[in-house]
């Protein structure tokens, strides 16, 4: 996207919708996949609109600690939540571990069904943000191709694993 406050990725999944959404919301195999390369611990996992999903992701010493609140949930179609890095008690905090970067994100997820395919869309928006805030979010954006691509990359392995 040209915004300098939203990031997108596109991808196909060889894998059909319901395995797909299953990844994305079951908290068991979401685990797997979200935060590819550190241990993902959810805490609290309510697949409501206004529920809670209280994320660690742990490497080593280190935790990074966050809080996503579901706005809107369309089975097979669409989730949206609202992220904040958080402290130890998951009350709101600036990211410990970036400085500048955005205190809430818009993360939306579109599913669509293509065969024994599934197309998925993810929209990341800096919301509120300082100039400081969107200048780091613009230049960071480049790096969250890593992050979401690796768990791409964990959850093809996921779906084949349950295909076979």
């Amino acid at each position: 996207m040209t915004e300098l406050n939203k990031y997108r990725i596109d991808r196909v999944f060889e894998a059909p919708l319901e395995m797909v959404w299953r990844a994305w919301t079951d908290p068991e195999i979401l685990a797997e996949w979200y935060g590819p390369g550190v241990e993902t611990i959810i805490h609290k996992f309510d697949l409501t609109p206004g529920g809670e999903w209280l994320n660690e992701m742990k490497w080593g010493e280190k935790s990074d600690l966050s809080r996503m609140v579901f706005q809107e949930i369309e089975p097979q179609k669409k989730l949206v939540w609202k992220h904040y890095s958080t402290d130890a008690e998951w009350n709101t905090i600036a990211n410990p571990m970036m400085e500048n970067w955005p205190r809430e994100l818009l993360t939306t997820v579109e599913f669509e069904a293509d065969g024994s395919k599934t197309n998925v869309s993810l929209i990341l928006e800096a919301l509120n943000t300082t100039e400081a805030e969107l200048a780091c979010f613009a230049e960071k954006a480049a790096g969250l191709e890593q992050g979401w691509g690796g768990g791409f990359k964990v959850m093809d392995a996921i779906f084949a694993r349950q295909k076979a």
